[in-house]
């Protein structure tokens, strides 16, 4: 059995919940500790209605300190391999598992640190609310937090990504975080693993292709 949040996103839910009051309710957050490491609460942001819903796992330092989501290194090669997809970053609502920056120090840097399943069910309200707000067509977990988050613990990005996984409600494409490729040990790796992070998301804009338009 789950255990029982004493304190979570959910005790800070506004009571009227769109994309804007969410919004702002965000900012004042206290629903685990990562509030007072990070600089600002990162919400998600894109097109109210989007059909596409992207997931990573948390903002980065640039992210904190822009206070908005995929602006970093990571964001950028995102923007590329979307490009490259078909798709228009526009289209598309960008957020994160976590709303807050975990990290810790080294020399004058903040280095990313990864999640604790508690914190991650701590924010999860927040991202529940995104998704009934924007209903997207079809949401894309981009690395292993966000996949696990929704997809449950087992789950392996490596073994699913790229296929369109039926849940009974909103379709899920795992593929990996844009990070992943800036982490690629050459040139070489890195071509490879930026292929087939395009290849994920035509997965994406294929399928986006294949449902009925709106009347």
């Amino acid at each position: 059995m789950a255990k029982k949040l004493e304190i979570s996103a959910a005790d800070f839910l506004p009571e009227r919940r769109t994309l804007k009051t969410l919004r702002q309710a965000a900012q004042g957050c206290r629903g685990c500790d990562l509030w007072m490491r990070g600089t600002q609460t990162v919400f998600g942001e894109g097109k109210p209605g989007g059909e596409i819903m992207m997931v990573g796992e948390q903002p980065g330092n640039d992210e904190d300190l822009q206070g908005r989501p995929f602006v970093g290194p990571a964001g950028k090669i995102l923007d590329r391999a979307l490009g490259a997809a078909g798709i228009d970053r526009e289209d598309v609502y960008l957020t994160n598992a976590v709303k807050h920056f975990k990290w810790e120090p080294r020399g004058k840097r903040r280095i990313h640190k990864k999640p604790s399943a508690t914190e991650i069910s701590a924010c999860r309200p927040w991202l529940d609310e995104e998704i009934n707000a924007v209903r997207p067509k079809v949401i894309v977990c981009l690395g292993a937090t966000a996949a696990q988050a929704l997809l449950g613990r087992n789950f392996k990005v490596t073994q699913a990504r790229g296929k369109v996984i039926s849940t009974g409600g909103i379709p899920i494409i795992a593929t990996v975080h844009p990070s992943s490729i800036l982490r690629s040990p050459d040139e070489e790796s890195r071509h490879a693993e930026m292929a087939m992070l395009i290849d994920d998301l035509r997965v994406v804009a294929s399928h986006i292709r294949t449902l009925p338009k709106a009347a």
